[in-house]
C-alpha cells in the first residue's frame, strides 16, 4: 500500500496515530488540571516503565493538554548533558514570550523579572528581555547559585503569574532518573512546597521502573507522589492500536493479521508501531491479510535488531555485553547477580563496576536488591540472535 500514507509512526515519542489503551492516565491528568483552575493541587504524577512503553508519548500528551489550556508549560528531558537548571530555564521561554505584553498584570510582570534572574543564574550573556523594560518591576532573586532557593522562587513567581492569566503551570521532566540527586532533591522539595502552599502548579516525572525508588531515596515525601506503571496494552484495546489508523486511511486489517503482529508485539506500543509500519508497507490492500503481517513482522524485527537494539548494545563495551549475555540466559524477567557472576566465573563484588556503568548507560536497572533485569523488552531475545550468528 502507499507509504505515503502510511499512519504507523514507530520512534521516540512519536504519538501514535491512535492513542489507545491510555485513557485512565490522561482522565486524571485532566482532572488535575481542572482542579487547579478551582484553587485545588495535587501531588506531582510520576510515569514509570521499561523503554517503548509510551512514558514519554504520554507524558507529551500531558503537555499538549496542558497547552491546549493556556498553561505555562516546560516539558524537559534529562541526561542530556545539561543541568536541570539551564533544562527548565530554556524550556519556560517559549510560554513566557507568549504571555509577554506591556499591559501585563503585576504578577506577570514579576514573573518575567524573575525568569530574568533565573536565566542569568547560567548564562550571564542570555539576551532575553521579553520585549520589554523589566528594570524597575518588582522580582528577580532566582540567582543566588543555589538551586533549591532558584528553582523555588522562580516556581512561586510563575505559579502566580499563572495563576493572574487564570491558567497554571506545568512542569514536565522525562528520563528524570537520570538526574543528579541534588537535582532530584530539588524537584522533590518544591514540588512538595508548592502542594504545601497550594501554588497552581502541576508536576509530572517519567523514566524507568527504577524511578520510585530513587524519588524515595531523594525524600521521603516522594512516597506519596501519583505513581503510574506503564505496561504493555491491554488486551482489549491492543487492536485498536492498529486498526484504527488503518480504518482512517480506509484500510482494514484481517483479525488473523492482526493476532499475528500483536503477539509478536508482545502488546508494547513501540513494536506495535514497528510491525505495523512494516506490514502496511508490504500489504497490497486495501485488506491487510496474514501473509503481509507475517513479511511486516519478519522486516520489523530486523529493523529492531539493526536499529533499536542494536543501538543499544553496541553502547556496551566488550565487558559489558559480556555481562548482558549473562543476564540474556533467564530472558526478561531479570537475573540474580549472583547468578550473573556464577555464569561469569566471576567474583560478585568484582562485576560491581560493570553492573553499575550499565544501570548508568540505561541498559539495565535493579527492580529489587540483588537484581538486575534488562530496560529494553526483548534484549535478551535479541542477545539470543547474536549469539547464533
Amino acid at each position: 500500500m502507499d507509504p505515503v500514507r502510511n499512519p504507523y509512526s514507530p520512534g521516540a515519542g512519536r504519538k501514535p496515530a491512535a492513542l489507545v489503551g491510555r485513557d485512565d492516565a490522561l482522565r486524571a491528568w485532566d482532572t488535575s488540571l481542572q482542579r487547579v483552575r478551582i484553587g485545588r493541587t495535587d501531588q506531582p504524577f510520576v510515569l514509570y516503565g521499561l523503554r517503548g512503553v509510551g512514558k514519554t508519548v504520554l507524558l507529551s500528551e500531558f503537555r499538549r493538554n496542558a497547552a491546549r489550556k493556556d498553561w505555562i508549560v516546560a516539558q524537559v528531558e534529562a541526561g542530556t548533558g545539561k543541568s536541570l537548571r539551564e533544562l527548565i530555564g530554556e524550556a519556560l521561554y517559549a510560554s513566557l514570550a507568549d504571555l509577554a505584553r506591556p499591559s501585563a498584570g503585576r504578577r506577570l510582570l514579576k514573573g518575567l523579572r524573575t525568569a530574568l534572574s533565573f536565566k542569568a543564574s547560567y548564562d550571564a550573556t542570555g539576551t532575553w528581555g521579553f520585549g520589554m523594560d523589566l528594570s524597575g518591576t518588582p522580582g528577580g532573586g532566582a540567582d543566588t547559585g543555589i538551586l533549591e532557593t532558584d528553582l523555588k522562587k522562580l516556581i512561586k513567581d510563575l505559579a502566580e503569574a499563572a495563576a493572574e492569566e487564570e491558567v497554571g503551570l506545568a512542569i514536565l521532566i522525562d528520563e528524570a532518573q537520570d538526574l543528579d540527586d541534588g537535582e532530584l532533591a530539588t524537584l522533590c522539595t518544591v514540588a512538595h512546597a508548592a502542594a504545601q502552599d497550594d501554588w497552581p502548579v502541576l508536576f509530572a516525572f517519567a523514566g524507568l521502573p527504577s524511578l520510585p525508588r530513587i524519588l524515595a531515596e531523594a525524600r521521603s515525601y516522594a512516597e506519596r507522589f501519583q505513581y503510574t506503571r506503564i505496561q504493555q496494552l491491554d488486551a482489549d484495546v491492543v487492536a485498536e492500536a492498529l486498526t484504527i489508523p488503518a480504518a482512517l486511511e480506509e484500510a482494514e486489517w484481517d483479525d488473523a493479521a492482526v493476532e499475528v503482529v500483536v503477539g509478536a508485539s508482545g502488546r508494547y506500543p513501540y513494536f506495535l508501531q514497528q510491525f505495523g509500519q512494516e506490514t502496511w508497507n508490504a500489504a497490497t490492500g486495501p485488506r491487510i491479510d496474514e501473509a503481509a503481517a507475517r513479511l511486516g513482522v519478519a522486516q520489523g524485527n530486523n529493523q529492531l535488531d539493526n536499529g533499536f537494539f542494536r543501538a543499544r548494545w553496541d553502547r556496551a563495551t566488550r565487558s559489558e555485553q559480556a555481562y548482558l549475555r549473562a543476564m540474556a540466559a533467564d530472558g526478561d524477567n531479570g537475573s540474580p547477580s549472583g547468578e550473573i557472576a556464577a555464569r561469569l566465573s566471576r567474583k560478585l563484588t568484582s562485576l560491581g563496576p560493570t553492573r553499575a556503568s550499565l544501570i548508568a548507560k540505561g541498559l539495565v536497572y535493579a527492580p529489587e536488591h540483588g537484581v538486575v533485569a534488562f530496560t529494553v523488552p526483548g534484549m535478551a531475545a535479541f542477545i539470543d540472535r547474536q549469539m547464533l550468528e
